[in-house]
């Protein structure tokens, strides 16, 4: 069952303009519910607008976006809930970090939802520890942290609402592998125990195969892959037709698949093809 769907949409920036650019082209893609779906495709290849729709921020030329079956521009007037109900993280999200310190910051949106002060206290300190921000500095001012820190305050904003759909535009970018890990870490955690519906956009084919149940490709402005992340993986020459790749321990399950070892099971993460080793190994083969 899909959570939010995108239905014939196409999106023109500076239409009736001489600058008049085609970034969507009658594009149709569901997000399931309760669900982590990867999208992935080159810089220009229309993910970043896609996702900018998904909230409101950006409206079809033509299509629409239905979330829970209901299209979100139905009533214009009333899109800023659509935005309570749908959070977006753009990419570098601690640019627009603002206040005098890490609590009123993560505290803004739960705010503008005219909770109870109990409620928001309790959405602050639930979407720090999401993010492994401390207690300790939530009152301290957020350009006294770290660029790592910075963002995962700005991702815990965004958490604060408890959106139905949470959208990040590349959530780890610039960061350490470290910083990788501790921010889609807690972001796959907040799923689990939450159900959020969660879309992921990065470059990253390797976080894609680690955290994503599905996946979607996009190529010139269309869809042109989308299935689990087994099925989208498994279309390695496709994926190259494109300029994109598949994870690097893919590369070396395929080749050890060549030399007649029959491996089979997740073949796209290091835990998954050390299994299906060790499976076959066990076989005596």
């Amino acid at each position: 069952m899909y959570k939010i769907e995108v239905k014939n949409v196409s999106f023109v920036y500076g239409q009736s303009t001489p600058f008049e650019t085609s970034a969507l082209t009658d594009v149709s893609v569901g997000f399931e519910e309760g669900k982590i779906t990867g999208l992935i495709g080159h810089t220009g290849s229309g993910k970043s607008t896609l996702v900018q729709m998904l909230n409101g921020l950006l409206r079809p030329t033509s299509g629409q976006i239905l979330l829970d079956g209901k299209d979100i521009w139905e009533k214009p007037k009333e899109i800023s809930k659509v935005r309570f109900r749908v959070g977006l993280v753009m990419q570098y999200p601690e640019y627009q970090l603002f206040d005098d310190t890490v609590r009123s910051d993560i505290s803004f949106a739960p705010k503008n939802m005219k909770l109870s002060e109990s409620e928001i206290d309790e959405r602050v300190r639930e979407a720090a520890a999401f993010v492994d921000i401390d207690e300790q500095i939530l009152d301290k001012s957020p350009f006294e942290l770290s660029g790592g820190q910075k963002r995962r305050v700005a991702i815990a904003g965004v958490l604060a609402m408890k959106p139905e759909v949470l959208v990040l535009d590349e959530p780890a970018a610039g960061l350490d592998p470290r910083g990788r890990r501790t921010i889609l870490g807690g972001l796959c955690e907040y799923q689990r125990k939450s159900g959020t519906t969660v879309i992921l956009v990065s470059h990253s084919m390797e976080d894609m195969a680690l955290y994503c149940d599905n996946i979607v490709v996009m190529n010139d402005s269309k869809i042109f892959a989308e299935g689990t992340t087994s099925q989208v993986f498994s279309r390695a020459s496709e994926i190259a037709s494109v300029g994109l790749d598949i994870p690097s321990i893919a590369h070396i399950a395929n080749k050890i698949k060549g030399n007649g070892i029959g491996l089979t099971g997740n073949l796209y993460t290091v835990d998954g093809v050390l299994d299906a080793v060790l499976r076959e190994m066990k076989g005596g083969r």
